[in-house]
């Protein structure tokens, strides 16, 4: 019986072979094979809400809430500076007493700010004017 014997990669019988470059998808290569290195764009995150709100972070806002099937309040208002925001939740605090509110953002309408908001994403041409 003939006996297999496993050759190193990139060699086929007594000739040795090149391996291409490891090259990242979507890296443009030279027609000789070269790989074209080129500056990283700067990364933009995605215009969500969580994003813009992140982008405003201090700011002094109103957040205007539902919720539904409470016999209580259907809807609230609440009114400070923002702190934090994440996916599913924003945490603000009074200016005057320092007390800080979670709100979750499956209860959010909307907010409004009393000054301009940072808004550059892609797509977006600067920020609001100011008014005066």
């Amino acid at each position: 019986m003939g006996q297999m014997t496993s050759m190193p990669q990139g060699q086929v019988q007594g000739q040795m072979t090149s391996m291409p470059p490891q090259v990242a998808s979507g890296s443009p290569m030279t027609p000789y094979g070269q790989v074209v290195t080129t500056p990283t764009p700067p990364a933009f995150e995605q215009s969500y809400i969580e994003n813009i709100l992140r982008l405003n972070l201090g700011k002094v806002g109103t957040f205007y809430m539902t919720y539904e099937n409470n016999s209580e309040w259907n809807a609230k208002i609440f009114k400070g500076v923002l702190e934090a925001a994440g996916r599913d939740h924003i945490i603000i605090s009074d200016p005057q007493t320092g007390v800080r509110t979670m709100l979750l953002m499956i209860n959010f309408n909307y907010a409004t700010f009393d000054e301009p908001l940072v808004y550059q994403y892609p797509g977006a041409i600067g920020n609001p004017r100011m008014r005066g």
